[in-house]
């Protein structure tokens, strides 16, 4: 890249950091200090707001990098994850969104302990949420590292490594000075700059090809190497049995894991009732779904554009395809408009991996807090009753949010470490893993607690392990720890499991461990708290 198109990306990136940074400290000046002011904002966001915060939080490095290079890659195969997305957000729409905010205060764990022994819950609850986080995370580090290597020529390992660092630093900065408030506005201003340069690039490519769908699709086919095969089912999961089963599996996980992520459903808890929760979910799907659609275009506009085998060449994993289009579009390398359409683009890929990571810290120290260390610390505090104990944000330990400050900086250097570890590997692929990890940890436990009038803590607490455990396990014995080239470690091979994503396997365990604790649980369901909770479930009856 020339000089022009680093100056003039660095500067928009600068100018993006700055506004942010303004925005944390003007409302950490503003904030009262109390628990539910730093989870949640002080629950006074609207609908319209919550939904624009919600798209941005799930728009994430993965949907914008991630998505377009693997289309670009493996054409209609690496559609999967667009519609895999969007699909998901019925599933949070039907079935947990008004549920979930009626049920809880601040966590995933919230929702669980209305109606179990809350230690044993939140300490298991807790921890798979910091595990899916982390995961999370990682994706959005490797994206921030593949666009800086992109940016600076791809020659610095080093640059890479301080770009990743710098971005961990930033996204505690966010959450410890702000708190969700700040969080939010800067998912506000993402989402919004994230849909103006989608629609700008999307307008574009169509004007290259005059409208003509079909002549960009063949184009795309010719250009890819693959012919018609690239427009068909198969080339990245029809080698055959394994790659079928990875099919599935990647599909299972990317349906249900939106609904078990536990940045997403600490989102419902910013807005005053259950129904803002509920229609800013309408707002959202709105938002995503276009964003969805249009990462189709830009991927095979991708490989018609700039090609198959020069975004292979850019980056292995395809995460520099929509930058690459981007300059394409502009004129080229060395024209005026492909330095500034390329400096907005990795602009708006900068702004899409800082506000991400803020709402997945900001969530993940809140297990820390609210749910780890509240359990092991003070555990007394959590028998009094869910309605009464949640009445009054001033009565919660100050404490809590200064641990929840200090997990922020713990979490981003574990991010950090593990996203210099897979720098390699495509974004979208990673947030896959993290989806896996969800719905088997954080899905099952969740459904039977809101929809199983039997449900006992320790179904709970096994149905926690049960899907988490699995599908860390299978996560490292899979190739995509070792075992092949494109492996963290490829120059090891203990794999022994043959999928890529987990999800096949982890999930019915997940849902397994659930009904199996339960039947064989010596304590029975607690029938006065279900009916509680599901009064409140479904009314809104006694929710905060």
């Amino acid at each position: 890249m020339s000089v022009d198109h680093r100056s003039l990306a660095l500067l928009l990136f600068g100018a993006f950091v700055a506004v942010t940074l303004g925005i944390t400290t003007w409302v950490s000046r503003d904030r009262r200090g109390s628990a539910e002011e730093f989870y949640t904002g002080g629950r006074l966001f609207s609908p319209m707001e919550n939904g624009f915060a919600i798209a941005g939080d799930y728009m994430s490095a993965a949907s914008f990098l991630g998505i377009s290079g693997l289309i670009a890659l493996f054409g209609y195969d690496g559609m999967l994850y667009s519609v895999g997305f969007l699909v998901a957000w019925l599933v949070v729409l039907l079935l947990v969104a008004e549920l979930v905010r009626n049920c809880g205060r601040f966590t995933l764990a919230d929702v669980v302990a209305t109606r179990m022994r809350e230690r044993p819950v939140r300490i298991a609850a807790g921890t798979s949420s910091i595990v899916v986080s982390v995961l999370y995370l990682v994706a959005q580090m490797v994206g921030a590292g593949s666009l800086v290597a992109l940016l600076l020529g791809g020659a610095s390992e080093a640059a890479r490594a301080w770009t990743v660092i710098g971005v961990g630093a930033l996204m505690v900065v966010y959450v410890t000075l702000g708190g969700m408030r700040a969080t939010t506005w800067i998912q506000i201003v993402k989402a919004v700059l994230l849909m103006a340069g989608t629609v700008a690039l999307t307008v574009l490519v169509l004007i290259r090809f005059h409208g003509d769908v079909n002549a960009l699709l063949t184009t795309a086919a010719e250009r890819s190497g693959h012919g018609k095969e690239f427009l068909a089912p198969g080339l990245a999961y029809g080698g055959g049995w394994t790659a079928r089963f990875d099919f599935i599996s990647l599909g299972l996980a990317l349906v249900l894991g939106t609904a078990g992520l536990p940045h997403i459903l600490s989102r419902f808890y910013t807005v005053p009732t259950a129904r803002a929760a509920r229609r800013s979910v309408v707002w959202s799907i709105g938002l995503i779904g276009g964003f969805y659609l249009m990462t189709i275009v830009l991927g095979f506009g991708a490989a018609a554009v700039v090609g198959t085998d020069e975004v292979r060449a850019s980056s292995a994993a395809g995460n520099t395809a929509v930058p690459l289009l981007a300059l394409d579009l502009g004129g080229g390398a060395g024209s005026t408009g492909g330095t500034v359409l390329f400096a907005v683009v990795a602009a708006v890929a900068f702004a899409t991996i800082l506000a991400v990571v803020a709402g997945i810290t900001l969530a993940s120290s809140a297990s820390v807090a609210h749910d780890l260390h509240a359990s092991l610390k003070r555990p007394h505090r959590r028998g009094e009753p869910h309605a009464k104990s949640h009445a009054k944000s001033h009565a919660k330990p100050p404490s809590e949010v200064a641990v929840a400050r200090l997990a922020a900086a713990g979490i981003g250097a574990v991010a950090i470490a593990l996203g210099l570890l897979a720098r390699d590997l495509n974004v979208a692929f990673l947030v896959g893993l993290a989806f896996a990890v969800a719905a088997s940890a954080n899905l099952p436990v969740l459904l039977y607690s809101l929809f199983w009038r039997n449900f006992t803590t320790r179904g709970a607490v096994w149905s926690v392990y049960g899907g988490l455990v699995p599908a860390v396990l299978l996560v490292v014995f899979s190739p995509v720890v070792s075992g092949s080239p494109e492996a963290i470690f490829p120059g090891v091979d203990f794999h022994v499991f043959p999928l890529q994503n987990p999800g096949l396997v982890s999930i019915p365990l997940g849902f397994l461990a659930g009904w199996i604790g339960t039947v064989l649980s010596r304590e029975g369901a607690d029938e006065a708290k279900h009916a509680e909770s599901e009064v409140r479930s479904l009314t809104g009856a006694g929710a905060v």
